[in-house]
């Protein structure tokens, strides 16, 4: 393994998710991808959009929280962003089941049963670099936020016992880069719905050489209006959040 690809928070992006492949593409094949949750929940082609991870060489996966909220039924009991973010999601209860159900309802079988098996957990050891994790949000839980910002004395709870030089991450839309002590974190940022001001999905490269892990966060073009008109098309039950998300990346 010398050559990573990791993506994240694709949330039914398709677009999105084609736009970044093919930037991947233009930087030679990757030996492995990773794709570390958030898979279908929330833009307008949650089985396309899996269908599509799915047909990807040497792919692994493992599931985010919206993932689980959609083979188990469960929502989020508080919000599991910041409050900011938060604030532009639908606002009742009543309406984000609404939102997880329409998705459900487009997935096969096969689709369901897949999104329920996903590990919580991926880790392999380079060869001369050392153990790499990857987790969704942190390794104790997938809704708990590691924002760029967060305090590393905040951190440091969440990596107690883990055995790993690097760390792989999702779940905050917000890309990372940055020590904690012993550990690297990285976050690739998200692919259907960046957070950080930027519209751009967002991903990363990592390349392993002489002992060490050269990472590049990526952000690409895309046509985001042509997702917007597609929300409006297929009448998604969160469209006007949804789009106001794209459009304005959190601000």
């Amino acid at each position: 393994m010398t050559h990573l690809a990791v993506i994240s928070d694709i949330h039914g992006n398709l677009p999105a998710l084609e736009a970044v492949l093919a930037d991947v593409a233009t930087q030679g094949t990757p030996d492995a991808t990773w794709v570390l949750g958030d898979l279908i929940a929330f833009c307008p082609w949650p089985a396309e959009t899996l269908a599509r991870l799915q047909s990807l060489p040497n792919v692994a996966f493992l599931q985010g929280n919206t993932d689980r909220y959609l083979v188990t039924g469960r929502r989020p009991a508080a919000p599991v962003r910041s409050p900011d973010d938060w604030v532009r999601m639908p606002a009742s209860l009543a309406m984000r089941d609404v939102l997880f159900r329409w998705t459900v309802e487009r997935l096969s079988y096969a689709d369901y049963k897949f999104l329920r098996d996903l590990p919580l957990r991926l880790n392999m050891d380079v060869p001369g670099y050392g153990r790499v994790v990857a987790v969704h949000a942190t390794p104790t839980d997938d809704e708990t936020n590691l924002f760029p910002g967060t305090p590393d004395e905040e951190v440091r709870p969440y990596l107690a016992g883990l055995d790993a030089r690097l760390l792989l991450y999702g779940h905050t839309h917000r890309p990372v880069d940055r020590p904690v002590d012993s550990v690297r974190l990285v976050n690739p940022g998200s692919v259907g719905l960046p957070l950080d001001g930027d519209p751009r999905p967002a991903y990363a490269l990592l390349d392993f050489e002489g002992g060490q892990c050269n990472v590049a966060i990526r952000r690409v073009a895309y046509d985001l209006e042509a997702v917007v008109a597609e929300l409006e098309r297929v009448q998604h039950p969160a469209r006007e959040w949804v789009g106001r998300m794209l459009r304005k990346a959190g601000i």
